[in-house]
């Protein structure tokens, strides 16, 4: 099997590096699919981080549509706390789980272009698949990238960028199979309900009705983008539910499978 047909993107949200339980038992499934032959990127946030840096640095955090308004004065510390300390903090996860690990960032390797996205977002940035020649490496030799989601454009300028954009954007890049996981256990109907599968048409309605709205909506356009563009599902999970772990490992699909459609 080749790597390319055969890379699984786990895209993690800032919360997983509150819960130092949560952060050992997914490098431990990681661990264990890598073991199984399968390859593994991992691409994270840090919203939580973010924000106590920000407030520790008297600034504020402003969202829109679920996207961070990033001002000029913010990159550094926004880059501070995403491609530093998430992504360190991951990494000695990943090596406390035997995992050999690259951290690294989307401006590594040309892998990605990156534009600013809006200028009423700030220095937030839009990022399309470049080169996957770098990553290619990295997972041939059997190791698994960690990718924080700051990019840098053509003219230098650092740029923060939605991750689990980040993570469609390498998943197609690879070909790989997404699984956005967060710190619940898929996409939730008005009555607070898991939903088993969710289609475009499906989701829009959730939309409209403010069911899905926010971070999960940024997750959900995220998710069917790449599963329209492979043809297959993406699957929106939980690291904190142990049993779609173990069904992760075993290559199940666990919490909402986003379809193409």
């Amino acid at each position: 099997m080749s790597a390319e047909k055969n890379t699984l993107v786990l895209k993690v949200g800032g919360a997983l590096m509150q819960c130092e339980m949560g952060m050992a038992r997914l490098m431990a499934t990681a661990a264990n699919i890598i073991k199984s032959g399968q390859s593994v990127i991992m691409v994270h946030g840090g919203g939580y981080l973010v924000d106590e840096q920000l407030k520790a640095n008297g600034m504020e955090t402003v969202k829109l549509d679920g996207l961070r308004v990033t001002p000029a004065e913010q990159i550094p510390v926004v880059v501070g706390a995403l491609a530093g300390t998430s992504n360190k903090v991951l990494q000695a996860e990943a090596l406390k789980a035997g995992i050999t690990c690259v951290g690294m960032s989307l401006a590594d390797g040309g892998i990605v272009n990156a534009h600013i996205k809006d200028e009423q977002l700030g220095f937030v940035g839009e990022v399309a698949p470049k080169d996957a020649t770098y990553l290619n490496f990295i997972l041939s030799q059997g190791w698994m990238p960690i990718v924080s989601s700051i990019a840098i454009d053509e003219l230098g300028q650092l740029l923060n960028v939605n991750a689990d954009q980040a993570a469609t954007v390498l998943a197609k890049l690879v070909n790989g199979k997404l699984v956005l996981l967060s710190d619940v256990s898929g996409v939730l109907d008005g009555k607070g309900q898991l939903i088993p599968s969710l289609t475009k048409a499906y989701a829009d309605e959730l939309t409209k009705q403010g069911v899905i709205e926010k971070g999960m909506k940024v997750k959900v356009e995220a998710a069917l983008e790449v599963a329209q563009w492979l043809g297959q599902p993406v699957q929106v999970a939980s690291w904190r539910d142990t049993d779609q772990l173990a069904a992760l490992e075993k290559g199940e699909a666990i919490g909402t499978q986003i379809l193409p459609n």
